[in-house]
């Protein structure tokens, strides 16, 4: 069964019991930097740290961090980014999915949000 978290930095973790995860930014997330134009994403095989800034967002209006929710390897980025950044707008929870990563530590995910903390976050 996945397990889905949130973290203050507006990311969201779906975690696999394999110690799998797939990591990306929330809609609020999207919302708030706009129309996406680019997106760099990390390697695959890249070690992250959790809370290193891994890959550059930017929007027509800004340009932000995806900071890692949680620690682990890079095993897959979303290549479709490349040429469609703009499908982490239509879809930020689905297809635009940033990267799948294996966890180091799946303890780390006690730290994230459960949805509703991180929906009343916002408020």
């Amino acid at each position: 069964m996945s397990t889905i978290g949130f973290s203050e930095d507006h990311e969201w973790v779906v975690a696999e019991e394999d110690g799998t995860a797939l990591i990306g930014i929330t809609d609020y997330a999207q919302e708030q930097l706009g129309e996406l134009v680019y997106i760099e994403l990390p390697a695959v095989g890249d070690e992250l740290d959790k809370g290193d800034a891994v890959a550059v967002i930017e929007s027509v209006k800004s340009a932000s961090d995806l900071i890692m929710p949680v620690s682990g390897e890079v095993l897959e980025v979303n290549e479709e980014l490349d040429a469609d950044p703009g499908k982490v707008n239509e879809d930020a929870m689905g297809a635009g999915w940033f990267m799948k990563v294996k966890m180091n530590d799946s303890s780390e995910l006690d730290d994230l949000m459960d949805e509703a903390t991180y929906m009343q976050s916002l408020d």
